[in-house]
């Protein structure tokens, strides 16, 4: 049987401004519950809903990020349900106008590059939270009530977890470059649902629409959307169906589980909110936040292949975070090796922080002293072995590298003379070693080398020992 898989994205990005979207009350994330809300955000009669231009304009630069047309003129709607963190009974949101319309992102795929349609941008408010006891009592905290988020719809473009993955990283990534969200999952900044079903395309028949809800990784959607396309084969070689329904992601069970059936549109009974007036903007306010717009990822990734001549693959990594891609040039603008700074990010660098559980802005050392590290190994003062020790401890201590060497003694012997006579004694105690090269073992004179470097603690310049070697061996 032949099997695709349809799969559909509703993101929830959570906005930096200051205040609410509605109100004056701090839109910040923590602190003690209930202290961050207000009658408007709490829903009380007669409280009144201001909105926060910053919202509009955060919304209108995704927009553009993403591709999107900017309608000029939106409006904003009721959507009603009911549920406890939803004081009000309903949410303001965007549904027949929304701000932002018809965007894409583009990805990579196996098959190539693939252009990831966005139905739909629109800005709403946020619900509270409710906080479930172990004895069933359940607690709400509001201040995060009205706080300002941007939902992204996608069309149904994606057929694997594979590809989710990359459009959300993407998406991350473009987000943190323009700077109206954290991004940070844990926190709740970014949540994504996920619409999928299956299709039979030999009997094309497909199973109902399962949407799945509290997803807080990128991991956990991965692992989710995995479980359910077995799941609705599963069901489609049976000759049975899903339900229409929404299904959480227990990380704990791997598995999904029902939440409930699934509303229709219907079901919310949208109409304009008669509080707040139509969004309109003007074409002169969207030139002047598209001329605001600052490099994207993928421009980025073109100049990086162009000015420092990268591969598509380092570029890529390096463009994919905005701080990692600052990083790499602050560190470019001290030091005149490209390549070599590359290297060393991707392979060392991120490993480190990754191992340390922080971010690359918030390490212990700065792109100067990493600088100074870069131009040690250049000018052998080190050898690349020293300098990943020397490199583990600045990450530790946020000790400089020239603070290290001198503490340690770490400096390359680079002087010829005595490297030979360390040589020299290495090979009066190996003759076997020497027979077997002059026999065309090349394994040998490997052997012979790691001897030097072990006589040496590993500070001889390996290539200056390799040369003498097979000077001494001819």
């Amino acid at each position: 049987m032949s099997y695709k898989t349809i799969i559909g994205l509703e993101i929830h990005v959570e906005l930096k401004t200051n205040t609410k979207i509605f109100c004056s009350c701090p839109a910040e994330f923590g602190g003690e519950e209930n202290t961050k809300c207000c009658p408007v955000c709490l829903g009380l009669p007669g409280s009144l809903p201001v909105i926060n231009k910053k919202v509009i304009e955060f919304a209108i630069r995704a927009g553009l990020a993403l591709n999107c047309n900017i309608n000029e003129r939106s409006r904003m709607d009721r959507k009603n349900y009911f549920y406890p963190d939803l004081p009000k009974a309903y949410q303001i949101s965007q549904y027949e106008i929304p701000l932002c319309k018809e965007g894409y992102i583009e990805i990579e795929t196996e098959n190539g590059s693939k252009k990831i349609r966005i139905r739909r941008i629109h800005i709403e408010e946020d619900t509270g939270k409710s906080i479930h006891l172990e004895d069933g009592i359940s607690l709400l905290d509001y201040n995060r009530s009205g706080v300002p988020l941007i939902e992204i719809v996608t069309e149904p473009d994606m057929n694997s977890s594979k590809e989710v993955h990359s459009f959300l990283e993407n998406l991350k990534s473009i987000l943190e470059y323009i700077d109206i969200s954290d991004c940070k999952m844990e926190q709740g900044s970014l949540r994504c649902d996920i619409n999928i079903n299956v299709k039979n395309k030999d009997k094309n028949i497909e199973t109902n629409i399962v949407e799945l809800k509290n997803l807080n990784s990128f991991k956990a959607a991965v692992r989710a959307i995995d479980y359910e396309e077995k799941r609705h084969i599963d069901l489609l070689e049976h000759n049975r169906n899903t339900d229409k329904e929404t299904r959480r992601w227990n990380d704990i069970e791997n598995k999904t589980m029902k939440m409930r059936s699934k509303e229709n549109i219907e079901d919310y009974r949208y109409f304009p909110d008669p509080d707040l007036v139509y969004v309109v903007v003007d074409r002169k306010w969207i030139d002047k936040v598209r001329k605001e717009l600052p490099e994207l990822p993928r421009e980025k990734v073109e100049r990086f292949k162009r000015y420092y001549n990268l591969s598509e693959y380092n570029a890529r990594i390096l463009a994919s975070s905005k701080n990692i891609a600052k990083f790499f040039e602050d560190t470019c603008n001290e030091v005149e090796n490209s390549k070599l700074v590359s290297n060393w990010i991707i392979t060392e660098v991120l490993r480190r922080i990754k191992e340390e559980g922080i971010e690359i802005d918030k390490m212990k050392i700065n792109h100067k002293d990493f600088a100074s590290l870069m131009r040690f190994i250049m000018n052998k003062t080190i050898s690349n072995s020293m300098a990943k020790k020397i490199f583990r401890e600045m990450i530790i201590t946020g000790k400089a590298p020239q603070e290290i060497i001198e503490e340690r003694g770490l400096k390359q012997i680079t002087d010829n003379e005595t490297i030979n006579g360390i040589i020299q004694e290495v090979l009066k105690s190996n003759s076997k070693s020497i027979e077997d090269y002059r026999n065309g073992k090349k394994k040998a004179l490997g052997f012979l080398i790691g001897q030097v470097m072990k006589e040496t603690g590993g500070e001889a310049d390996p290539q200056i020992v390799n040369k003498l070697i097979k000077e001494a061996l001819s």
